[in-house]
């Protein structure tokens, strides 16, 4: 069996799928790539193989991937034909380097096509490339992070203790981008799941009304929500100079370092019930349950969203 490799691993999710990887597969059976060097040099000095790779380029991709048998790609942090290029580099460039297998990293309910994210368009899109070029895989269609969400709570506990967005009562399975991870990790390694589709979702579903109430629960503040719009939604993120689409600059340490578009179609997705997803499937993966949202509270300091890691050209 050849290696297994990991992509993105400069990123916040590939580098939890890295501290993952190496508890359980032997450093000598490992590629990972990133677009920056210096987070590679930690582990090249524990003797993993790595790579320089820039996904918006296809120089490179295919002597990066010899010799790798499984091959996971953490989705850029784009959206629209950019990170369509760029996906489509990573899967022909697998395809020419002999890899036999592509995890991927997509959205619950990506499949679905009254389902209004536009962040599900990309991730439909490298779905079916994948299978057109005749590839393994296993999808991973991950809820949404719990991280967002209770950096999101913060925001508002240093406002006016009030939370709006325009997801009202609609139900998401929030999940910790560590249990994203922890699938990630188990996928590349596991030789049981061919040509599959999983739902990584957390713990329980829930309203963003009940999300809140447990974070106030734990943290003792008094955080309320409040639907609104979703053109109201637009307005509080233009007013935090969040940019409409990934096109835009995005501010160093924001709280919210995604575009709003992404943001707002999201919750719009969440509202009209596109996104209410509920499956076990993360334990049959991992062998674990997911992690709570009043774990993650409890513990907030370690489920922030963190910055934003991207390479656009």
């Amino acid at each position: 069996m050849g290696k297994l490799l990991l992509t993105g691993v400069d990123g916040n999710l590939g580098a939890q799928v890295a501290a993952y990887l190496v508890d359980l597969v032997d450093n000598d059976q490992l590629i990972f790539c990133g677009y920056n060097p210096e987070a590679l040099k930690s582990y090249a000095e524990q003797g993993i193989e790595t790579h320089v790779t820039n996904f918006n380029k296809k120089d490179g991709l295919v002597d990066a991937f010899r010799g790798a048998d499984k091959l996971a790609l953490i989705s850029m942090p784009f959206v629209g034909e950019k990170r369509q290029q760029a996906h489509r580099h990573v899967v022909d460039a697998a395809k020419e380097a002999g890899v036999k297998q592509i995890i991927y990293t997509s959205l619950v309910n990506a499949g679905d096509e009254t389902n209004p994210s536009v962040e599900k368009i990309d991730h439909i899109y490298t779905e079916d490339y994948i299978k057109s070029v005749g590839l393994d895989y296993i999808f991973l269609r991950n809820s949404q992070y719990a991280e967002a969400m209770i950096t999101n709570y913060f925001t508002f506990v240093k406002g006016d203790g009030v939370l709006k967005n325009s997801q009202g009562d609609g139900q998401m399975a929030y999940i910790s981008r560590k249990d994203c991870a922890k699938a990630v990790a188990y996928a590349l390694q596991s030789t049981d799941y061919h040509e599959a589709t999983l739902d990584i979702n957390g713990a329980e579903l829930m309203t963003m009304t009940e999300f809140v109430a447990i974070g106030n629960r734990v943290t003792g503040e008094n955080v309320s929500y409040e639907a609104i719009t979703d053109e109201e939604n637009y307005a509080i993120f233009d007013a935090m100079g969040v940019p409409r689409t990934t096109e835009g600059k995005f501010k160093k340490d924001s709280e919210a370092p995604f575009s709003s578009e992404g943001m707002v179609t999201f919750a719009q997705a969440i509202r009209l019930g596109k996104m209410d997803v509920y499956t076990d499937d993360f334990k049959q993966l991992t062998g674990d349950k997911p992690m709570t949202v009043e774990h993650m509270f409890t513990h907030a300091e370690q489920f922030q969203v963190g910055e934003r890691h991207s390479k656009d050209d």
